[in-house]
C-alpha cells in the first residue's frame, strides 16, 4: 500500500509533464523510436597535460572524422587543396573567415559556394540523430533557418528556389560569417556525441586552464581523474603540500604561465623569499629546463628560477614528511629521508645503505627539526595558500573536475581509468586500510572517490577536511595509490643523488598483469561488466608504440591510450596521442603525429596526420537500445507505461488544459 503511495506521488509529478494520455503516448513512440537509432560516437582521450593548442585541433576536427566527412562528400568533386581549405574552415571559422575577406577574388560567390557545403555536410553528420535532438544542439539565433535548411527536399522545385533564397538572403544583410561560425560550431558538435577524458589534463604542458574552459563548454564530458589532477584538486583546497608540488613542477619546466595568466596566481612571494633565502646558495642541481614560449631568458632569470625551485623543493620535502608522519595508513614511513641527512659528513641512508648528497648547501634546513618550516617558509606558504583559494578561475575548473568527473567509470560495457586497480605480487587486488577496514578493488576505489570529494566539500578547518587532503597528496604520489600506481616517486632521489639505480620508480603489479586476459576479465567482473564487448580504457604510462609497443593488451581486452598529447613523450612514444574512437560499427583507435601549431594549421590547411587501427568490428551496428542511455530510455517507457495505466484506471486525472 506504501509502494503503490509513493509509486502515485511520483507519477503525479510526471503527470505534470505529460498531462493527458496523448502527450504519454507520443513520448512513448517518440522513445522507441530512439531506441533503434544507431549509438553516438563516443571519443576517448587522456594524458593532455596542458598541451591545449593539439587538443584543441583534435577536438575541433573530431580525430579526423570531419576531414573523412569532407572527403566521403567531395572527393570526386574538389581538389584536395580545397577539401583541406573546407576542413580547416570547419575547425577555425573566425580565422579562415579573415583569410576569406582578403583573398577571395569574389567574396559572395565564395559565401554562396561554402554555405552549400556546410549545410550537406552537417546534413551527413546530423543524419543518425533525431531531428529533435539535432536542433538542441542548433545555435538559437539560426536553429530555424539551419533546421529548414538540413531538411529541405531538393528534388521538389519550389523547396530548392526557397533554399537558394535564405541562402542569398544571408549573404545580402552581411550575416555571412556569423552563420557559417554557427554551421561550423553545429558540425563540430555533432561530430562527436560524447567524450571522455581518462585523465591528467594538467601539469608538462602550457595551459591547462584553456583545456578546461573548452571542456566547461563541452556539450557531453566526463572525466576520470588522473594522479596530475588530484594534485591540482588538492592544491585548490588549500593544501601546502600540494601546492608546493605544484609549484616545484610549474617552476622545473618554465611552465609558469598557466599560474600567473592562467590562474592570476602571482609567484612574486616566492621569487622575492628564494632571493633573500637562497642568494648565495649552490643551487646547480636545481637548474630548470628551458621552456617553449619563445621567450628569451637572460642568466639572471634563468638563476632566479633555479633558486625558486630549491626554496620550493625544501619545502615540498619538509611538508610531504609532514604528512607521512601524520598518515602511518599511508605506510610510506620509508620515505622520511630529511631526517637520515648527514650534513656534516654529506649522506643520506636510504634502507640499509648510505649515498653521498650532490647538494648540503639548504639555508633553511635544521638537523634537529628536519620537518619543520622555518617563519619565513612558514609566511610564505601562507601568502601562496591564500592565492590559491582565492583564485575564482581554479576554484570554478576545480569544482567542474569534481562534477564531472571521478576515479572511475563504467560506460556503456566499457571500464575507464586513468592509473591502476592496484594488485599484490600474486595478481590479487591489493587491501588499503585508509580511513577504512581492509578495502580493495572497486570497494576501495568507491572509498578513494569519497575520501577526494571529503577534502574539498568538508567544513573548512574539519579532522575530516584535513584527512581528505592529505589523501590528494596520496592519491598523486602515494605508494600505490589506484592513480599513480608506483611504489613511490622518487624526487627526493633525481635531485640530491647521483647513483641513478635510487631513481628507480617501481610499477604496482598490475602492470604486469594487464597483459593476462584473465586478469582483464576478473577486474571488469569487479566493477560489474561481463561480455565480450567489454574492455578497459586505460591512461597514465605513455606506449612506446616506437619501439613496436602495441597499445591494445590482453587480446583486445585493455587499451592504454596514452601516446603522447605531451611534448616531453613523444620521444618517448614516437607519436602525439591517441583517440580511442567508439561508434555504432565498432571501436577504432585513431594515433597522431605531432602538432604542427595553430597557426601552420590555418595559414597552410596543415592538418593532424591521423591513422586510425579497427580494433573490434561489431557483428551487426550497435543500436541506442543496447547502450546505458537505452537502458535508461526503457526505464522511462516503462514509466509512461504505469502513467497511462494510472491515467486509465482513474488513479490520475488527466489535465487538458496545459
Amino acid at each position: 500500500m506504501e509502494k503503490r503511495k509513493h509509486d502515485l506521488h511520483y507519477l503525479s509529478l510526471l503527470a505534470e509533464k505529460y498531462p493527458t494520455v496523448q502527450a504519454a503516448s507520443s513520448e512513448i513512440v517518440n522513445l522507441r523510436a530512439i531506441l533503434n537509432l544507431p549509438k553516438g560516437t563516443e571519443h576517448f582521450m587522456s594524458d593532455l597535460h596542458g598541451e591545449y593548442e593539439a587538443f584543441l585541433h583534435i577536438m575541433g576536427s573530431a580525430s579526423g572524422a570531419v576531414r573523412e566527412k569532407v572527403d566521403m562528400l567531395f572527393e570526386n568533386s574538389l581538389p584536395a587543396s580545397e577539401r583541406a581549405g573546407l576542413a580547416t574552415l570547419i575547425y577555425y571559422p573566425e580565422e579562415k573567415l579573415a583569410e576569406a575577406a582578403i583573398q577571395a577574388e569574389d567574396l559572395q560567390e565564395w559565401y554562396r559556394l561554402t554555405l552549400h557545403r556546410l549545410i550537406e555536410i552537417c546534413r551527413l553528420i546530423s543524419s543518425k540523430y533525431t531531428r529533435s535532438k539535432v536542433r538542441k544542439a542548433l545555435p538559437k539565433e539560426y536553429a530555424y533557418i539551419i533546421d529548414e535548411l538540413l531538411n529541405a527536399n531538393y528534388e521538389v522545385h519550389n523547396k530548392r528556389e526557397y533554399y537558394e533564397n535564405i541562402i542569398s538572403t544571408i549573404i545580402e544583410i552581411d550575416r555571412a560569417d556569423d552563420f557559417i561560425i554557427s554551421v561550423c560550431k553545429t558540425i563540430r558538435r555533432l561530430a562527436v556525441d560524447h567524450l571522455h577524458i581518462v585523465g591528467d589534463i594538467f601539469d608538462r604542458g602550457p595551459r591547462a586552464d584553456i583545456i578546461m574552459d573548452s571542456l566547461m563548454e563541452h556539450h557531453s564530458v566526463d572525466i576520470q581523474w588522473g594522479n596530475h589532477d588530484a594534485l591540482w584538486m588538492g592544491a585548490a583546497t588549500g593544501s601546502r603540500t600540494c601546492i608546493a608540488v605544484v609549484l616545484s613542477n610549474s617552476i622545473t619546466y618554465s611552465n609558469l604561465e598557466v599560474l600567473e595568466v592562467g590562474y592570476g596566481i602571482s609567484l612574486r612571494p616566492l621569487a622575492v623569499f628564494a632571493d633573500e633565502v637562497y642568494s648565495a646558495s649552490d643551487t646547480s642541481q636545481f637548474a630548470v629546463k628551458p621552456g617553449r614560449d619563445g621567450g628569451d631568458y637572460t642568466a639572471k632569470d634563468i638563476a632566479q628560477s633555479a633558486r625558486m625551485r630549491k626554496a620550493i623543493a625544501m619545502i615540498q620535502w619538509k611538508l610531504e614528511g609532514q604528512i607521512i608522519r601524520r598518515r602511518p595508513e599511508f605506510k610510506m614511513e620509508d620515505r622520511l629521508l630529511l631526517d637520515k641527512i648527514d650534513l656534516e659528513r654529506g649522506v643520506v641512508q636510504i634502507g640499509d645503505q648510505e649515498y653521498p648528497l650532490t647538494d648540503t648547501d639548504f639555508p633553511t634546513f635544521d638537523p634537529q627539526n628536519p620537518y619543520q618550516l622555518s617563519p619565513e617558509e612558514e609566511r610564505l606558504m601562507q601568502q601562496l595558500r591564500n592565492a590559491f583559494l582565492r583564485s575564482e578561475k581554479l576554484q570554478r575548473h576545480v569544482r567542474f573536475l569534481y562534477s564531472k568527473g571521478g576515479l572511475y567509470r563504467c560506460y556503456n560495457g566499457n571500464l575507464l581509468f586513468h592509473g591502476c586497480i592496484p594488485m599484490t605480487e600474486d595478481g590479487e587486488f591489493l587491501s588499503f586500510n585508509i580511513g577504512c577496514k581492509g578495502l580493495s578493488g572497486k570497494k576501495f576505489m568507491d572509498h578513494a572517490d569519497a575520501l577526494a570529494r571529503q577534502g574539498y566539500y568538508a567544513k573548512p578547518d574539519s579532522l575530516e577536511k584535513q584527512f581528505g587532503r592529505d589523501f590528494l597528496w596520496f592519491l598523486w604520489c602515494g605508494r600505490n595509490s589506484p592513480l599513480f600506481g608506483r611504489d613511490h616517486i622518487a624526487t627526493f632521489e633525481r635531485r640530491l643523488i647521483a647513483d641513478e639505480s635510487t631513481w628507480k620508480e617501481p610499477k604496482n603489479p598490475y602492470y604486469r598483469y594487464y597483459n593476462d586476459p584473465d586478469v582483464c576479465v576478473q577486474i571488469l567482473k569487479e566493477f560489474g561488466l561481463e561480455g565480450p564487448h567489454c574492455h578497459i580504457i586505460n591512461g597514465h604510462i605513455p606506449v612506446r608504440t616506437k619501439d613496436g609497443e602495441s597499445p591494445i593488451k590482453a587480446g583486445g581486452r585493455l587499451v592504454v591510450i596514452d601516446g603522447g598529447f605531451c611534448r616531453a613523450y613523444q620521444p618517448t612514444t614516437g607519436i602525439a596521442g591517441y583517440t580511442l574512437i567508439y561508434n555504432s560499427w565498432g571501436i577504432k583507435l585513431a594515433s597522431h603525429a605531432p602538432f604542427a601549431g595553430r597557426e601552420n594549421a590555418i595559414s597552410a590547411n596543415k592538418d593532424i596526420i591521423s591513422t586510425a587501427q579497427i580494433f573490434e568490428r561489431m557483428e551487426a551496428r550497435i543500436k541506442i537500445g543496447e547502450t546505458d542511455i537505452g537502458h535508461d530510455l526503457r526505464g522511462a517507457i516503462d514509466d509512461l507505461k504505469e502513467l497511462l495505466s494510472a491515467y486509465k484506471n482513474g488513479e490520475i486525472k488527466e489535465n487538458h488544459k496545459t
